[in-house]
């Protein structure tokens, strides 16, 4: 491809709003451009990256039997009221005729389909898979590649008979990912994570780095690794010995935090009760941990079996508690309130809590002997030093980015879709049924996070929208001209895609916008054109080497052997 025949728009100067170094870098080299907040143009070089991408992921998963197909986006909002998903999440309109739709995802669709055409086991198993655009509902004011409103994704699914059938496909699709991911070069932890309001066990596939959104907690002396947001605490708390002191009120003008309660009292955080208030599907509740603890809303949910949960906003703790949310307390609550604490209440002497009174808190508190509690349980975050939940050593905490997911289905949801098949005895049964996703524009995010330096991208072979970049110094010099012109002709006659820059620029533009475009081998034409000697140049080593015109197809034949 002659590039004053394509389209690669370079910057110089990029946007301050962008914040991560794989968007700075693709708006520079002109692989896309932000249309909006979240929204972006995916210009040629970027087409030609994703589509290595899909065609990977393509052939790793159709080693496996599965099958492409290609759903509707906009579909009726019958499928999520029959299988009870909770529409707030997904963007739903109204046509010209009052009818209702959504911009969904698959999973419903896909279900619909198999159960409408597969009404016994011997048609099973079966997985079927698509690659298309996702549109999400995203309320960040910080939006980037990896948080797009508009992404591409693969949906796959498969459908069983028996759970046994299941769990070896599901094996089987981790492996996949996990060629998938070896093959692109990145390294991704696989850790465990919510399954969600219809799933049974879910994992999550994490790319490690400092930019990403997700907390992952690890064993440092095991293959543990799950969510923070599931990740179990397993410590064991002791009571301590220290004797129980009458029970104190005390003034605490101005004090709405634990932080300003323990420098108001010099007091550790470790010594007081942190109290917040639930509205727990409609009902107001209170959740109590440690004040050096951070509450887990998921933990509750499922604590609890809960629809949804959410904090109370100051109306509503107004409303049934009557004080501010920063003098929240367990003592004297309204009866009406269930309690719900985090294990390490348990242990707890002589602690300081909220008064339920703007103004004051509770100095020696005492569970169980100062208030009731309706249920102890697992709801705070892991931290970093906790033991593992497996007892082999400690957690250690990374941040990370998701760029998969594997989940089985609960046989609630085939349940509620009228999945079934008839069985080898003459039985219906509901399907046994597992998702699995790959979040393919996060993927070429984090890819090209990952190849890139200074002066621009680095991509190997496997990922380079092109093969090697071919240039002439000076393309007004004929022996330049001709000899270029001869070698892409020659180039494309071997079968390489060559990115041919025959712009009539200087030098220095054409050299800069070849190191940010980052193709594996860039091959210049330049003052000893007419010795035949061109200049091969490895963009990600930097290493330069001269050789003539006819030893340059056994260069480059050698040199992507070798890489």
């Amino acid at each position: 491809m002659k590039q004053s025949q394509t389209f690669i728009p370079t910057m110089r100067e990029v946007p301050q709003n962008v914040h991560t170094n794989s968007c700075q870098m693709l708006l520079r080299s002109g692989f896309i451009r932000q249309y909006s907040n979240g929204t972006y143009s995916y210009l040629p070089l970027a087409k030609r990256v994703l589509k290595k991408i899909e065609q990977i992921v393509r052939e790793e998963i159709e080693k496996r039997n599965a099958i492409e197909l290609e759903l509707p986006c906009i579909q009726s909002i019958d499928f999520y009221k029959q299988s009870g998903r909770l529409l707030e999440d997904l963007i739903h309109f109204q046509d010209d005729f009052g009818r209702e739709f959504v911009i969904g995802p698959s999973m419903d669709l896909m279900t619909s389909i198999v159960r409408d055409e597969i009404k016994t086991y011997k048609k099973l198993p079966i997985a079927l898979y698509q690659m298309q655009k996702r549109l999400q509902n995203i309320k960040e004011s910080r939006l980037d590649l990896f948080h797009a409103r508009e992404s591409c994704i693969l949906n796959a699914y498969s459908f069983h008979e028996s759970e046994e059938s299941l769990n070896q496909t599901f094996a089987d699709m981790i492996q996949t990912f996990e060629r998938i991911f070896s093959r692109l070069g990145l390294t991704v932890q696989m850790a465990e994570t919510d399954a969600g309001p219809f799933g049974k066990e879910s994992y999550e596939f994490v790319v490690l780095t400092t930019i990403g959104d997700e907390t992952i907690a690890f064993s440092d002396q095991s293959k543990y690794a799950a969510n923070e947001e599931i990740a179990k605490v397993s410590i064991e708390y002791e009571r301590s010995n220290e004797e129980m002191k009458p029970l104190k009120k005390i003034e605490t003008p101005n004090v709405q935090t634990i932080q300003e309660l323990c420098d108001e009292l010099h007091l550790e955080p470790t010594q007081c009760i942190k109290s917040l208030v639930l509205n727990i599907d409609g009902e107001i509740a209170v959740a109590l941990v440690r004040g050096d603890h951070r509450l887990n809303l998921i933990k509750v949910k499922k604590a609890l079996n809960a629809s949804d949960i959410r904090l109370a906003n100051e109306g509503e703790i107004q409303k049934h508690i009557g004080c501010s949310k920063g003098s929240i307390g367990p003592i004297k609550l309204p009866i009406d309130i269930k309690v719900i604490a985090d294990y390490g209440i348990q242990s707890m002497v002589n602690a300081v809590t909220g008064a339920n009174e703007d103004g004051y808190h509770y100095m020696n508190v005492n569970p169980n002997r100062d208030f009731a509690i309706n249920l102890y349980e697992d709801i705070r975050y892991i931290e970093e030093g906790d033991p593992s939940p497996d007892g082999q050593g400690i957690l250690l905490l990374k941040q990370g980015i998701v760029v998969g997911r594997a989940t089985k289905l609960a046989p609630e949801y085939a349940e509620k879709m009228s999945a079934n098949v008839v069985n080898k005895e003459g039985t219906q049964i509901p399907l046994q049924i597992a998702s699995y996703e790959l979040e393919l524009t996060r993927l070429f995010a984090i890819l090209a996070e990952q190849f890139q330096d200074d002066r621009g991208f680095t991509w190997p072979k496997h990922l380079a929208p092109y093969d090697l970049h071919l240039m002439a110094i000076n393309v007004n010099d004929e022996v330049q001209f001709n000899l270029v012109e001869q070698l892409y002709n020659i180039l494309t006659a071997y079968r390489y895609n060559v990115l041919y820059d025959n712009r009539d620029e200087r030098a220095g533009v054409k050299f800069a916008d070849s190191d940010l475009i980052g193709l594996p081998i860039r091959v210049t034409v330049g003052k000893k054109a007419i010795e035949g000697i061109v200049e091969v140049k490895n963009r990600k080593t930097g290493e330069t080497i001269e050789c003539m015109k006819e030893e340059l197809i056994d260069y480059l034949n050698e040199f992507y052997r070798t890489h």
